[in-house]
């Protein structure tokens, strides 16, 4: 007997489990081409047209661009949109990794293991490899300079994948210092990017300031300089309406009976502007910068008092502004004693290809700096943009817990080696899912060589040869076609990425797995006249 509505339906028993697999394998089949430093791109476009898409291997941004009816396929793309939150990176890797072990809980059960058993296995198996994994780490406990040199090989080794993997080395280095400025914070708001056509990327710099892509308004001063750096430049921040200050009030008209009521209706605008511009000066201010439109009347009022004025400032960099100038944004002007305006050292204009941007130098946050990306296509600039970014986040995290493992697939083996030996010693039904836990990493392995175009039967079967014979930082040379030590090739990458890969992939399969029943609820009925 059915109990739901005509519309909705409901899959049960074999049926969700098959559905499950389905969607997940199928999300992680398309994603796992762009693992590793010689995965492919993808194009993403939008149906509204040509001109909107986006060529990018970004797992993250791949899966969010992505419209799925599948319930697990939709766990998985929330999976890479944590991961890509919490670290930054490995967004690709763990959707991978989630999907081969859907894969091989899919063999379990068509060979009769029950559900219950496969995730007990799962997570005794996932356990031995977190603490394989952490005992491998390295805990970066010497000095700064091996510090930055291991943040240098972290940021090489996110940028391998990336289009920036020709230039690597020059944006590493760029990432590296703009995250080291940070003095340990997380918060990359302080690092501005901003993006401009023409030249190469290898003409992109990092700037020791922030740059608004903006102008400022005619008549104003283009440079100003604090002249005793104990007396800084003054900066207000405010999102505030300064068109002619008209009486609005909903509905209402007003009617004159000649030119010269009308004129006296703009003279009272004006003074109204007079004050609300005298009223934002009495807090003794250089520069006034504006989210919304400043008009001519007040840009006037400004320059005739030697104050700078930038108006239309997007919202994103009002934001980031107030926050280098440790500034309060303002909408009302009556408590000068109360309000807290920013300050920096100089704000003067400058040239960046052919369009005019302004600097402001000496922000009392130093951590604050701007990386101008410069490129060929826009499509170039928003991979370049998105790269950048994941290697920004994934450096910050790891200066804050400073651990890092190896990468090239050495971390994988070790896990899979490690969960293996603990299957070993089980007596029970667990050792068959373990087991499964295991070849699950060692698959990441495989995709791997695959995707550089290598014989992934030779090269993984000698890794586990390596790794066996206790030679345990052996990984996969890409470039040579072999197995090398990943600690001299560089390879290194942030043990909280890897860890969260684990535990995040082993969690979401195990929540899909214990799932007998998928309801599909009705649509909403739409009522007569909506």
């Amino acid at each position: 007997m059915n109990v739901l509505k005509s519309e909705a339906s409901e899959e049960r028993g074999e049926f969700s489990h098959q559905s499950t697999f389905i969607g997940a394998i199928a999300i992680a089949d398309m994603l796992k081409t762009t693992l590793g430093p010689l995965g492919m791109d993808k194009i993403l476009q939008s149906m509204s047209g040509v001109d909107s898409l986006t060529i990018t291997n970004d797992g993250a941004t791949i899966l969010s661009s992505l419209s799925v009816d599948n319930p697990a396929a939709r766990v998985l793309i929330n999976l890479s949109t944590t991961q890509d939150q919490e670290i930054g990176d490995g967004t690709t890797s763990v959707v991978v990794f989630a999907g081969e072990l859907l894969r091989m809980a899919e063999q379990l059960i068509a060979r009769g293991i029950p559900v219950p058993v496969i995730r007990e296995g799962y997570q005794r198996a996932s356990a031995a490899a977190l603490a394989a994994l952490t005992e491998s780490a390295n805990a970066n406990d010497g000095s700064e300079e091996a510090f930055r040199e291991e943040l240098f090989r972290i940021a090489m080794t996110t940028l391998s994948s990336k289009i920036l993997n020709v230039d690597k080395k020059f944006f590493a280095n760029m990432a590296v210092d703009a995250v080291l400025r940070l003095g340990g914070s997380t918060n990359l708001a302080n690092i501005q990017i901003i993006k401009k056509l023409g030249k190469t990327m290898e003409d992109s710099f990092l700037d020791e300031g922030f740059i608004l892509d903006k102008q400022i308004s005619v008549g104003c001063p283009v440079d100003l300089k604090a002249e005793d750096p104990e007396h800084p430049l003054r900066v207000l921040v405010a999102n505030t309406s300064m068109d002619a200050d008209k009486v609005k009030i909903f509905g209402s008209k007003a009617k004159v009976s000649g030119a010269t009521e009308l004129a006296a209706i703009e003279s009272e605008e004006r003074r109204r502007m007079r004050d609300k511009c005298a009223r934002i000066m009495k807090h003794d201010i250089n520069c006034f910068v504006n989210r919304q439109l400043v008009y001519n009347q007040a840009e006037e009022e400004f320059a005739a008092k030697g104050v700078m004025c930038i108006e239309h400032a997007d919202f994103d960099g009002i934001e980031r502004l107030s926050l280098v100038l440790d500034a309060d944004i303002l909408s009302t002007f009556d408590t000068p004693e109360k309000a807290r305006v920013g300050t920096c050292q100089r704000i003067h204009e400058i040239m960046i290809g052919e369009d005019k941007l302004i600097r402001f130098a000496g922000v009392p946050k130093n951590q604050a700096c701007t990386i101008v990306l410069r490129g060929a296509s826009k499509h170039l600039l928003d991979e370049a943009e998105r790269s950048l970014h994941d290697a920004l986040a994934v450096l910050s995290q790891t200066v804050k817990d400073r651990h890092t493992c190896l990468g090239a697939g050495s971390s994988e083996m070790l896990m899979s080696l490690a969960v293996s030996r603990e299957a070993d010693e089980r007596e029970d039904l667990t050792q068959v899912a373990m087991g499964s836990f295991s070849q699950a990493l060692e698959n990441i392995c495989f995709i791997l060589c695959e995707n550089a175009g290598l014989d992934a039967n030779t090269i993984v079967a000698k890794l586990h040869a390596a790794h066996a014979g206790g030679h345990k930082t052996a990984g996969i040379d890409i470039v040579n076609g072999c197995v090398g030590d990943a600690r001299e090739l560089g390879i290194v990458e942030a043990l909280k990425s890897k860890r969260q890969m684990v535990m995040s992939a082993t969690e979401a399969a195990s929540q899909l797995l214990k799932v007998d029943n998928i309801i599909r609820c009705a649509p909403r009925e739409r009522q007569q006249g909506q």
